[in-house]
């Protein structure tokens, strides 16, 4: 009989994992959404802080943390709005907006966390949602372990991976978007209203972004002062690790997911704390280098629609 020992440890690390992913896939299948329709969205990092502070603001004052996911994803998709006009509408630098929009979010929410709280680094502490468990699953040891007892965004989660699969490759939107993308001025000349598909595209990414946020938020049960810590980011790199697909995001999404909760499993053991904080960023540089040359954007990713420069 074979030893599988060994598996005990991941297995212990994979709830830990599934939860540190879910709010960085949320994020990348959004940004997937604006990046497949052409518009780099970086701003991803200010979006989900942005939707991480709307949702502790509106769940403390309102006792109701599903309010608090729907002022999230308004918050977020209001920044995407802001995004969408400034890079599709005025044609600015899409790396320079969203760069902007990082800054602005991290300066609002600690100016409004001062009017609100009263502390500019951290908020008051607010309910979270309740764990769901599975009737079938939640009865047998290893499997209620690996796949019961979830936040409700976590089982969301994985239906929008899935939707969203079906959207991007399987429905006339999710080809208009891609069309969009490729080539806009061929898809202008089909009569595809270009800036509104990538309008809808960026505004997607808003909504997922600030709902990612939203997890980040009632899992943690506060808004602390930059608490999306680079997660943003990150989410670009399970994006482009994923190659703009929405099941490969997720599959990039768990492995840094996983890469997290390691890092937190490993604080406990006599290796320098700075290695430990550093360990998630090193996977994503690797990863980011291993990708290069094999995932292939968007041919118009980045370029604003002018057709006359066509």
């Amino acid at each position: 009989m074979p030893n599988f020992q060994f598996l005990i440890p991941i297995l212990a690390l994979l709830p830990a994992a599934i939860r540190m992913a879910t709010p960085l896939a949320l994020t990348a299948v959004g940004g997937t959404f604006s990046e497949r329709s052409g518009v780099v969205n970086i701003a991803l990092e200010g979006m989900m802080l942005q939707g991480a502070f709307a949702c502790v603001v509106i769940t403390f004052y309102t006792s109701n943390p599903y309010l608090g996911l729907f002022g999230a994803m308004l918050a977020g998709l209001l920044l995407a709005l802001l995004h969408a006009l400034t890079t599709i509408t005025f044609k600015a630098n899409q790396i320079v907006s969203g760069v902007a929009l990082n800054l602005l979010a991290i300066g609002l929410t600690q100016f409004l966390s001062w009017v609100f709280f009263d502390n500019s680094a951290n908020s008051e502490k607010i309910i979270g949602l309740p764990i769901w468990e599975i009737p079938i699953l939640s009865s047998i040891p290893i499997l209620r372990e690996l796949f019961s007892g979830y936040s409700p965004i976590v089982y969301a989660t994985i239906f929008i991976i899935f939707i969203s699969d079906i959207i991007l490759f399987h429905s006339i939107f999710g080809l208009r978007l891609r069309a969009v993308g490729e080539d806009p001025l061929t898809a202008d000349t089909l009569g595809l209203p270009v800036q509104r598909i990538r309008y809808y595209g960026v505004l997607i990414s808003g909504l997922l972004a600030g709902l990612g946020g939203a997890f980040l938020a009632l899992e943690t049960h506060y808004f602390v002062k930059n608490m999306t810590s680079g997660r943003g980011f990150i989410a670009l790199a399970a994006m482009i690790f994923g190659k703009w697909s929405p099941w490969g995001v997720a599959g990039a999404a768990l492995l840094f997911g996983f890469t997290e909760a390691l890092q937190m499993t490993l604080q406990s053991a006599h290796i320098p704390t700075q290695f430990i904080q550093m360990l998630p960023y090193i996977i994503t540089i690797l990863v980011l280098v291993g990708a290069v040359g094999h995932s292939m954007p968007p041919k118009a990713l980045g370029i604003p629609y002018k057709p006359n420069e066509f």
